[in-house]
């Protein structure tokens, strides 16, 4: 029993210090809440997020406020056509010494770091954003067969244009299933932006401070995964991304209009992150309605509509919030 309550009042205590972060993050990011509380899951969790949106709506800003506010030690790295790998991992080069001999030492990239933003990812060609691809999964980089680990913890931010945009490249599957979420950033409403246009062309710009460091992260994200999820969340969770592949025995929308749809990875996302919600929202476990918040955000990204549903109009997020709440109203009357 004193394990529960010791385990409670750390949950409450951290739910606490994640209050105060999103105050001091709120003052340089005005407003999307939705977007703020979504990156906080993601750090939270130990993963990674692409957040997508239209030029000139802060997810720059936003990701450099995190930097600070989260304790860690960041790096940008932009993302143009004629980008290579090399300039995001480093490399080695030959030096010579005084004495006449030779040898290869090892520059690290901007990739070498606690906080990585990805600034206009997609700007990049498929064979630098592969680049990633190694460090997002096993938080390490190999260059000439050595391995070189990268900063504890890594986080990667990073923010894409439309593709319809000039100028962008699809970010290949495999990529895309590395990121925990993608958070969409729309156009703020009236109110907000003109909060943002007050604060941001005065004198002086708005700062924000530390609340974690990256210790405390870390610990917030052992903790996170200690947080109890009833056997009814793990099975709605299990019965939403399956009902997501377009097999025999997906739902009927769900043959219709999708492709191709999410794998274990989206499961163990889908875990994380309810978590990471209920905290968020100051519950001690997570619910039904973790599940349908965090739905979209984890699996947009991972599946993919067929040629005739783009055709129809359809929209992934319609499908899958459709899906959601026929799976999560079954497991509640349940």
């Amino acid at each position: 029993m004193a394990n529960d309550a010791d385990l409670v009042a750390s949950i409450e205590a951290l739910g606490t210090k994640l209050g105060q972060a999103r105050e001091s993050i709120s003052a340089r990011f005005i407003g999307q809440q939705r977007v703020v509380d979504l990156t906080l899951s993601a750090l939270i969790c130990g993963g990674h997020a692409v957040l997508i949106g239209l030029p000139g709506l802060g997810k720059t800003r936003l990701v450099d406020t995190l930097s600070t506010v989260m304790g860690l030690d960041g790096s940008r790295i932009q993302f143009t056509p004629d980008l290579m790998p090399a300039d995001i991992l480093g490399s080695e080069v030959l030096e010579t010494t005084n004495d006449g001999s030779r040898s290869f030492r090892f520059i690290e990239g901007p990739i070498f770091c606690q906080l990585l933003m990805a600034d206009e990812i997609n700007r990049a060609s498929p064979r630098t954003q592969s680049a990633l691809l190694q460090a997002m999964q096993e938080k390490e980089v190999t260059i000439a067969g050595q391995h070189h680990p990268l900063g504890v913890p890594f986080h990667v931010l990073a923010t894409q244009n439309p593709i319809e945009q000039e100028g962008t490249y699809p970010l290949p599957e495999a990529q895309l299933d590395r990121f925990l979420v993608q958070i969409d950033v729309p156009y703020p409403d009236r109110d907000t932006e003109k909060d943002i246009l007050i604060a941001t062309t005065g004198i002086e710009d708005a700062q924000s401070t530390a609340v974690f460091t990256a210790q405390e992260l870390l610990d917030a994200q052992t903790l996170l995964r200690r947080m109890p999820v009833g056997e009814n969340i793990v099975e709605m969770i299990l019965d939403l991304v399956r009902a997501c592949r377009p097999d025999d025995n997906a739902p009927d929308i769900i043959r219709q209009s999708v492709s191709w749809g999410p794998g274990p990875r989206a499961a163990q996302a889908l875990m994380l992150t309810v978590r990471a919600q209920a905290l968020l929202e100051g519950r001690l476990a997570p619910s039904a309605e973790d599940v349908r918040a965090m739905a979209v955000p984890v699996l947009e990204h991972r599946m993919a509509l067929s040629f005739a549903a783009r055709a129809r109009g359809e929209s992934i997020h319609n499908v899958i919030n459709t899906v959601a709440a026929q799976i999560t109203h079954v497991e509640a009357a349940a």
